[in-house]
């Protein structure tokens, strides 16, 4: 597996949060719903995003797409200084901005809200609800806002999706879940292979001579023991010289960013698989169930069982 497809090998919806949005001038919708993850794909006329997290305001036209990586909270309207005339809340609650509920008011039918279904500005929003969705070595490689023009990549998918989000038959939320992870796999894949692309220190140090094969060693066989010397060996340089290297284009030391892809692997495998801890324990390069526990619980905050439950618990929802 490449490094994108690994990083990319992760997205997968449940139940996700679709919908067509529908507005006409002036208007303007902050969202604070912690989600983790949303995609943006104008289908027609224009739209501005402010992100909290920072940055000049985005402008959006027919064709672009923006990714939002929560939980900061964002804005968007016809114009930066309109007002928001809408708040949404976790949970998918929305209310005025004095706080009354807004909830079914602005319902326009399957998967359709705003103003009127043939209104000036349309939307295709998809929203990743639980952080168990996505991996969290993706999450960790995104700015705040990412944004692509048509001009940079145009979506082969926006008259499917335009289809799909408003039809109401069995199945529907599966096949939407699929298009929604297809659309931002696709997204951003293009959005990584520019020339400019914001990727991931351990990314672009896989072109390093020495660092790179280095880390396709950790990334393909986590489960062995590797040392700093045996790397070393394996890179034809010294401990002290791969060490410093490392750290330089990476960020981090070889034996630390081993423990995060180590644990990152786990946490996936816990989301998407059966499998008992101790074999995962024995996959990702840990000699017990409770060595991994312990890793676990240090990095993530709560124990393998929590994680997998709590994801089970999303996937229900």
């Amino acid at each position: 597996m490449d490094a994108l497809a690994g990083l990319l090998d992760g997205p997968r919806a449940r139940g996700a949060f679709m919908i067509r949005a529908c507005f006409d001038p002036p208007w303007a919708v902050r969202v604070a719903d912690e989600a983790p993850l949303t995609v943006m794909l104008m289908a027609r006329g224009s739209c501005w995003i402010t992100h909290d997290a920072g940055g000049a305001p985005v402008r959006l036209g027919p064709g672009d797409l923006a990714i939002a990586r929560g939980p900061w909270p964002y804005t968007c309207g016809d114009t930066p200084d309109t007002a928001p005339q809408a708040l949404i809340l976790p949970g998918g609650e929305c209310r005025y901005p004095d706080g009354g509920s807004l909830n079914g008011s602005m319902d326009l039918g399957v998967r359709t809200w705003g103003d009127r279904p043939d209104a000036g500005t349309v939307m295709l929003i998809g929203t990743y609800l639980m952080r168990g969705e996505i991996s969290g070595r993706l999450l960790d490689a995104l700015p705040p806002l990412l944004t692509l023009t048509d001009e940079l990549w145009s979506c082969p998918l926006t008259p499917l999706l335009t289809q799909e989000i408003v039809r109401d038959e069995p199945g529907q939320e599966v096949v939407l879940d699929r298009l929604l992870d297809l659309l931002l796999i696709s997204s951003l894949r293009a959005w990584f292979s520019r020339p400019d692309s914001a990727a991931p220190a351990w990314y672009r140090a896989l072109a390093d001579p020495v660092v790179g094969p280095v880390l396709r060693l950790l990334q393909d066989d986590p489960a062995h023991p590797w040392t700093v010397a045996a790397l070393a060996a394996e890179a034809g340089v010294s401990r002290a010289a791969l060490a410093r290297r490392f750290t330089g284009l990476v960020g981090e030391p070889p034996m630390s960013y081993l423990t995060g892809w180590r644990l990152a692997l786990a946490a996936d495998r816990l989301r998407d698989t059966d499998l008992t801890l101790d074999t995962i324990a024995r996959q990702v390069g840990y000699g017990s169930p409770f060595a991994l526990s312990t890793a676990f619980k240090r990095v993530y905050g709560v124990s393998p069982q929590d994680h997998r439950a709590g994801t089970l618990t999303a996937g229900r929802a």
